[in-house]
């Protein structure tokens, strides 16, 4: 990755926890207008309870560092005409890396939120050997469609299962293939490929990310996330903050046990059930390729009684887990995206909202289900909300989602 270039609109914004009140304040500035839209510097200065004065001078040299831009006045308003200040997109960009168990996504993300290119390796399963020379493509790839803007790339978040080499058997893998996952520290890895600081979240903690920023985190302040990807996995939210845990494994939705039948064997766990890879088998063994279980083809007339059968097992576990968190976190709502067809996630939801309907709430709040806003994507683009927000929100420990009236 080509990192050169001058930098000095970045570097005033770059900096560790210790940042100065002046580098404080402008990354407030920058966080509500991530958080509420463009906005006049008076909705500014009411959301960060900074004076008006401070908001100007901050909004002012943000716009000579290329990081905000001026919008066209709004008329038609009670009182003068207001001028909105919005992020400017190309003021900086960083890269997106999911690192999946059937695929490599790798992106980069403007200033704004957009994903401005974005690349896909699939695979049967992630041999290092093959994944890491792919991945120096791809980046080589991304750095050649940003061309003279890959010098504002601030830096990479990578997304990944925190146990890639496990669950071998059902990859169908070589026993050697995915030991090497063992003893590779994937974000020393990917630093010393792209010279670039990077940031590191489990895989579906991204995804959540990316929900809780750019989707239906806007809105609830307290969730949990599932994703649906080869296996099922999930996020947290509480309190507006993505909660990570002490081991940042919170959220693993794919572990939660279902009630079996009989204390002589041990209890199947949620993925076994309601996985991607389940989907995939049966697809395959009806003669499909095991891709269609992500995409239109699994809505199919011809495979139709497959997807269903899959989904009368995944719906009821789904709702067996989601009863569980819902009794032990109190929570407003659970979102549900995935790697699939979007009327797939919503036949999920649909299902296992009926299944809910069968189940006893006395004593909890039944939380609403809600469909995820960002698909396939989710987790790639959570891997590069992590830079953005480690260099230009107020604190590192981020995703702190405000009322529109509460203290930043």
């Amino acid at each position: 990755m080509d990192t050169s270039g001058t930098r000095s609109p970045l570097k005033r914004t770059v900096g560790s926890n210790q940042v100065g009140m002046r580098q404080f304040n402008e990354r407030i500035v920058l966080q509500a207008i991530r958080l509420h839209g463009p906005l006049p510097k008076a909705d500014v200065s009411r959301l960060t309870r900074l004076s008006m004065q401070t908001v100007s001078m901050i909004a002012d040299r943000l716009i000579d560092d290329g990081l905000l831009e001026k919008q066209a006045r709004v008329r038609g308003r009670i009182g003068q005409p207001s001028v909105p200040i919005a992020l400017r997109a190309d003021g900086a960009y960083t890269i997106g890396i999911k690192v999946g168990r059937r695929s490599l996504d790798v992106l980069a993300m403007d200033f704004a939120g957009h994903v401005v290119c974005r690349d896909v390796v699939d695979y049967a399963y992630p041999d290092p050997r093959t994944l890491f020379p792919a991945l120096e493509s791809k980046l080589a790839r991304v750095n050649q469609a940003l061309g003279a803007k890959a010098n504002k790339v601030v830096g990479v978040g990578v997304a990944a299962p925190l146990w890639l080499g496990g669950w071998r058997d059902f990859l169908g893998a070589p026993p050697e293939a995915l030991e090497a996952w063992h003893e590779i520290d994937l974000r020393t890895r990917i630093a010393a490929m792209t010279g670039l600081p990077v940031e590191f979240a489990k895989d579906t903690t991204a995804a959540c990310a990316a929900e809780l920023v750019m989707g239906q985190g806007r809105g609830i302040h307290n969730f949990l996330y599932l994703f649906v990807g080869t296996f099922i996995g999930g996020g947290l939210v509480i309190d507006g903050r993505l909660h990570g845990g002490p081991h940042d494994n919170a959220g693993a939705v794919g572990s939660i046990p279902l009630r079996d039948g009989t204390a002589r064997k041990p209890a199947r766990q949620l993925l076994h059930a309601a996985s991607g890879f389940v989907l995939e088998k049966l697809l395959s063994d009806a003669g499909a390729p095991a891709a269609a279980a992500h995409d239109h083809r699994a809505l199919s007339p011809d495979l139709w009684r497959q997807t269903e059968q899959w989904l009368d097992s995944a719906c009821p576990a789904i709702a067996n887990a989601l009863t569980n968190a819902a009794a032990l976190l109190d929570l407003e709502a659970i979102v549900i995206d995935g790697e699939l067809d979007r009327q797939l996630v919503r036949e999920i939801i649909r299902r296992t909202e009926r299944v809910l309907d069968r189940f006893e709430w006395e004593g909890m709040v039944r939380p609403q289900l809600l469909e995820g806003t960002i698909g396939a994507d989710a987790r790639a683009m959570g891997g590069a909300i992590l830079p953005l927000y480690a260099h230009f929100a107020p604190v590192h420990e981020l995703f702190l989602k405000p009322a529109v009236d509460s203290d930043y």
